[in-house]
């Protein structure tokens, strides 16, 4: 997961990855509060008793705490940039808990926090007037020509980028979708 969104601009807004920054110290972080955890286990202590126990704990919290600072900062500038700079958003209404029982893309997609960014514009939208439209998570998006409009089929997630068949115009997969779902945001808009 390389990036956090794509307008359709074609601008790509880059996933800054947070947990991965701070991933080496919270390990070992970690570990010494594991070793703590099991010296307080020898000696018969409590873990509230144990003070040892209790410090490492705290700072094991102070890193979370920080990455979720940075990860909450982030999303509400990023929000924020988009709302003011946009009266219309169109988004993918995508299936966030279905995404994370792949276990080998989990961590990441948890880390991008992707249901937190849509809370944030909504929220955000409905304050400056700003209208939100959400697409069907079943819309094709990646897989119909943004010029022409052919449906290409299915692709797997390797496949990057295609070429149409039809108009023979060279898409980038993410930044066609993204046209797409505007497309059908605004289809959608006018539809009611």
């Amino acid at each position: 997961i390389k990036d956090m969104a794509i307008l359709s601009t074609g601008e790509k807004i880059e996933n800054l990855k947070f947990r991965k920054q701070l991933e080496d110290k919270l390990k070992r972080e970690q570990r010494k509060l594991s070793k703590r955890f099991l010296v307080a286990k020898k000696s018969n202590k409590n873990l509230s008793e144990s003070k040892n126990y209790q410090k490492q704990r705290i700072k094991v919290a102070k890193i979370h705490e920080k990455i979720m600072n940075m990860r909450t900062d982030f999303l509400n500038k990023l929000s924020m940039d988009i709302i003011k700079n946009h009266d219309i958003i169109c988004i993918e209404d995508l299936n966030t808990k279905g995404l994370l029982h792949n276990h080998k893309l989990a961590k990441s997609i948890a880390d991008v926090s992707w249901a937190s960014f849509i809370n944030k514009l909504e929220y955000k939208a409905k304050w400056y007037g700003k209208e939100i439209i959400k697409v069907d998570r079943l819309y094709p998006s990646s897989q119909i020509c943004s010029v022409c409009g052919y449906k290409d089929g299915k692709k797997t997630l390797d496949i990057r980028e295609w070429t149409c068949p039809i108009c023979h115009t060279h898409h980038d997969r993410d930044i066609n979708a993204s046209k797409n779902i505007l497309a059908e945001g605004l289809r959608i808009r006018q539809a009611v």
